[in-house]
Order: C-alpha cells, then structure tokens, then sequence
C-alpha cells in the first residue's frame, strides 16, 4: 500500500467537531441511524443513477446495508453496496464539518427538474456522529464510477485524517467504528438490533445484523392505497400498534398542499384508558423519509387524540442538523391543524357511510371528542359534527346528531334544547321537560355528566344556541285548565309559600312550563345549573362562600295538589307548611340537589301518619 496522505481538517475542525461530539446529539445511540441513513442515502443515488442510464460499476450487486457488530474487538461495521465515494468526494464530504454531499446532489437535481429521489439528510455532520463513541473511525470506500479505485480514510478525531489507496474493495462504503471505553454495549448485536429496529425499521433497503434481516415490514404508507392488502394493513397495524387485534379505523392519506404529508393512522378496537390502564400517550410516530424522528411524537396531534396510532411522514420538515428537533415551531402547528382536519374529516365521512360503525366508535371514544370541543376552540366546530345523543323524538337506544336534530325543528324553534339526566326514564318525567313535550319539541338527553360543558363549550351549533331544558324560557298554551286555581289565589299562594319557606328559596313564581308536576326548582343564576350547582358544592366552594346558594320555586296552580293546599293552608297552617316544605324537596330531589334526605324522611313518615290517621 502506498504511503498515506495527511490531510488536516478546516481550522474550526476541533471546536465543531466538540459541537458535534458533545452537544449536537443528546443520545449517543443517535449515531446507528444516522450512519444507517446515510448508507440508505448512497444506495438511493445509486439507485437513481442506474434509472438514469449511467455506467455503474459492479452494476451486478444490488443496493443493501450490512451492519456487523464483534463484541471481543469492541466494533461496529456499518457498510453499504451504494454509491461509494472518489478520493475527491471523501476530502470534500469527510473533510468538511457540515459539509453537504447529499445537499448538493439534491441541489443538483432541483436544478435539472428531477427531484424525485428520496434523500434523508446531511451527509458530513451525521457521520460524524460516530466521534461520540468511536476512538477510532476507518472508512472503505469505492465509487460506482467504472475504474475508480478503492480509498481507506481513517481518522481519531483530531487535527486531522489519512487517506490512502485501497485495493479490491466492492462498490460502496464500509465505516468501522473501534469503540470507546464506555461505548463497549454498541458492539452487542441485541443493543444494535434494538436501535435499528427503533430507527430504521422502514428503510426501503435491505439491512442486516450480523447476517439476519431486520426490517422485514415495509413502509406501507408510502405505497398506493390500490396496491396494499387488508392483511398487509393488518400486519403493519400489529407491528406499530402493539396490538393484536384488528384496528376499528384506518385512515391512510396523501397530500402535497399545503405539506407534503403520507400518513397511515389507526384508531383501536378499544379505549385502554377506559380499561383502567392509565393516561394514553401518543403512539403516532414522525418520520422524515422513512427514518425515525420522534417516536411518539408530541405536538403531532391535539391531546384529545391520544387514542390514534401509526406514522405520519413528511419530507418538508426543517430539522435542524442532528435531525432531533423541529427548527420551525409554526410549521409543526400547521402539521397538526392538517393532520386534525383530515381526520375529522374522515370521522365525518364514516359517520355517513358507515352509521353503525361510527356509532361502535362512538361508544367507545365519546370522551375523547368531547374533550377536543372542550379545549381545542380550532376544531371545535368539526368537533360538534361528531357529537351523537339520544333524543325524545327517537326511540331509546337510537342516536341523532345535532345537524340532523336541526333537519327537524319546527320553523318556530330558534334553539336546540338538551336536558341533563341519568336515563332516558329520568329524562321523561323530569318537569323540565314537560313544557317540550306538551309543544312537541325535540330534546336532547344528555346522560354523560360532561355533556353540559361540552354544551357550554360548543355555545352555538348551525347558527343555533345550545340551551339546557331547565334554563329554556318556554311558556305553555293560554288555554286555562279545569281544577286551575284563579289567578289572585295562585298569586296568595306563591305569596303564601315565600312566607313560609322563607330562606329556604329564592323567589316563588307560579309556573308556565308545567303540565304534570306540582312545582320545580329553578336556578335564580341564569348562567348555574342542577349540576354545576352540585360540582361546585363537591369542591366545597359554597361552604367557602358562607350560606347556601338558594334556588327559585316555580308552583304549578293547575295541578290538584295546588288547589288542595290553597284550602288546607287556611283550615291547618301547620300541615300546610310541612306540605311545602315537602313539595320544596320533592322538586329539589327531580333536579337532582337534594344530598342529604333524612329531613325529608323525616317530615314524609309525619305527613303519611296525618294521612293514615284521617282515613
């Protein structure tokens, strides 16, 4: 062999190669992929070069990456069958800190309108990457250009690197790393065998370890969706998903604008946080041509949809040089109100196509959805698309959405009305929902406790105000009843029942909205209601505020109790009262604010001892 050349690096090569060293990356296992991505980079110039009709050497082997590891030496060998670098690209790509082969050949590209070649990243700071665990760095390269011979450049880290000729080399690169002191667990096959696996698992060429295949899976998503079978879909799910039954949704997409995105998103047969398994985290993984960026990617999609597994790859991401990082911020967020909308979309489309399977769906991941219209005031609207409910115009077990609820209001309805219950029995003799059914107004059963903040949240739906039964301000008809009490006596009455409930209510008005119930409670806060009244006394905030928060009494002098009452309250005041109070707590107990029913029970056995002493 002859002698070999000395070459120095560029007088900044020590401070950058530091940088390089010792704050670029943040995990020295950083340096598997990017020499795997830079062997993937050569066979795909390769491979580029012989579709163009240029002269190769060796043109018999195909393009693959071999990794070898030998633990007894302490080294790892990652070699490649590419493109394979002259003497003069090895000074210009190995010679120079940051220096761009891979760059300047898409440059070159661009220019002759040929792009269409998938490139990973930068050539001259990802190999040297292998200074973080390499005390030694021996590079076997030839080139794909007919007669070029081998070179071998080898360089510690320093000052500078050697070069030197080297015969009967195969096509390609070979980069072997003797391994630091406390880098020795990169020589074992099963640590190595785990990063590639991690990273690399989708590279469109052949890699293997020690002789074995590794990525075996194929990037599926960046196929066309006519060519890819149900069980590939499957197969790749499993691989991803960690999970071994079949996915309830697939969402596999392409667009160009306004990011280039390919992305194959899976939703679960079932919601594991409902299983008692904990918080989800996102298990949708970023690429960037096919190479790991960030497994488990934050930021990828709103909070709301944890439940979504698969990858998401785009070419357009400006990372910075180490590939770990997103340089731009607002085109992550952009990537992630695309990605969102999509999704939605697809939620919307299905929930036409497929009513059945969205209402499976639903069941399963409602809280999710609810959540997103909760937080994300972005999608919020799409959001409440989504949203299904039972309803008083359909039959138990049968769900509507609020777009078709607006389909059937009569044309004298400006708003959509929903009622908060625990069932569908509840809902249906509930007093707030009498005034609906005697009008023939569709309502919204809500049996889920998030459902009146979602209301809140959403506030409008189709140009239309979301309002809770109990704060709806609906009259009945004029037409006056048999039994009713003339209005002066109705009016003594309330009167009558203010006096003597005293502090216990707000204001005592006699009703418009009842047809078969005594009395309901009303909250004088036209903002509060039933159940933000019992959060907020579950967080002990009215203790905090000092007296009870009073509710208003609505009497219905149509009903027989009332007229009854009006009589007994001037022949026995005292039972009157006790009656009252009954009525008061009867309709505290319909709206679900009645905590404590020992009074009660108390005061009922003395009313029904009256009674049973009378007959």
């Amino acid at each position: 062999m002859s002698k070999p050349e000395a070459h120095q690096f560029q007088a900044e090569i020590q401070q950058l190669l530091d940088i390089v060293i010792h704050s670029l990356y943040t995990d020295k296992e950083i340096f598997v992929r990017e020499l795997i991505s830079n062997a993937a980079d050569a066979c795909e110039k390769l491979r580029f070069n012989q579709s163009s009709g240029q002269a190769i050497q060796q043109s018999e082997i195909a393009p693959a990456i071999a990794v070898t590891t030998d633990d007894k030496a302490g080294t790892i060998t990652i070699a490649d069958t590419g493109l394979g670098m002259t003497h003069g690209e090895l000074v210009e790509n190995l010679g120079t800190i940051a220096h761009s082969g891979t760059k300047a050949f898409l440059k070159q590209l661009t220019e002759e309108k040929k792009p269409d070649v998938g490139l990973i990243g930068q050539f001259g700071v990802g190999f040297y990457s292998a200074f973080m665990v390499a005390k030694r760095v021996t590079v076997l390269s030839r080139s794909c250009v007919p007669e070029e011979p081998g070179w071998q450049w080898v360089s510690e880290g320093g000052g500078g690197y050697e070069l030197a000729p080297a015969a009967d080399l195969p096509r390609g690169t070979r980069i072997t790393l003797e391994l630091k002191d406390d880098a020795k667990e990169f020589a074992q096959a099963d640590t190595i065998e785990r990063i590639i696996q991690r990273y690399s698992s989708f590279v469109p060429f052949p890699i293997e370890l020690n002789g074995k295949r590794l990525n075996t899976v194929q990037a599926i998503w960046a196929r066309s969706k006519s060519e890819i079978k149900e069980e590939e879909y499957n197969e790749f799910y499993t691989f991803v998903g960690h999970d071994h039954d079949q996915p309830r949704f697939r969402l596999h997409f392409t667009a160009d604008a306004p990011l280039a995105i390919q992305a194959l998103l899976f939703v679960p047969q079932r919601n594991f946080e409902s299983m008692g398994m904990g918080r989800m985290d996102s298990e949708v993984n970023l690429y960037c041509r096919k190479v790991l960026i960030a497994a488990k990617a934050k930021g990828l999609f709103p909070d709301w949809l944890r439940f979504l597994k698969g990858v998401v790859d785009s070419e357009d991401l400006p990372l910075n040089i180490s590939r770990e990082t997103m340089q731009d911020t607002s085109l992550m967020q952009k990537l992630n109100k695309v990605l969102t909308g999509r999704f939605l979309k697809y939620l919307d489309e299905q929930s036409e196509k497929e009513a059945e399977a969205y209402e499976k769906f639903y069941s399963e991941y409602q809280r999710f959805l609810k959540e997103g219209v909760v937080t994300d005031f972005t999608h919020k609207e799409a959001l409440g698309k989504l949203l299904r409910f039972e309803s008083s115009a359909l039959d138990m077990g049968q769900l509507t959405s609020l777009a078709d609820y607006v389909k059937r209001m009569p044309s004298e309805q400006k708003e959509i009305y929903c009622l908060l219950t625990p069932n569908r029995a509840a809902a249906e003799s509930s007093p707030y929902f009498e005034v609906f059914r005697e009008r023939k107004w569709e309502v919204l059963f809500l049996y889920d406790p998030w459902d009146e903040f979602v209301m809140e949240h959403l506030h409008t739906f189709d140009g239309k105000s979301l309002r809770l039964a109990e704060k709806a301000d609906l009259h009945l008809s004029e037409t006056k009843k048999d039994g009713a009490l003339a209005e002066d006596a109705a009016k003594a009455l309330a009167q009558w029942f203010k006096a003597t409930l005293g502090d216990k209510v707000g204001e005592v008005r006699l009703s418009q909205r009842l047809v078969a119930s005594p009395a309901v409670v009303v909250d004088a806060d036209k903002f509060m209601t039933a159940s933000m009244r019992r959060m907020m006394k579950a967080m002990k905030q009215e203790a905090e505020a000092g007296a009870p928060m009073k509710h208003d009494l609505e009497i219905n002098p149509a009903h027989p109790i009332m007229a009854r009452l009006e009589a007994t309250r001037v022949q026995d005041g005292a039972l009157a009262a006790s009656v009252a109070e009954q009525i008061l707590d009867n309709a505290r107990v319909a709206a679900g604010l009645l905590e404590d029913p020992r009074t009660m029970l108390t005061r009922l056995n003395q009313l029904l001892e009256k009674v049973l002493t009378k007959a």
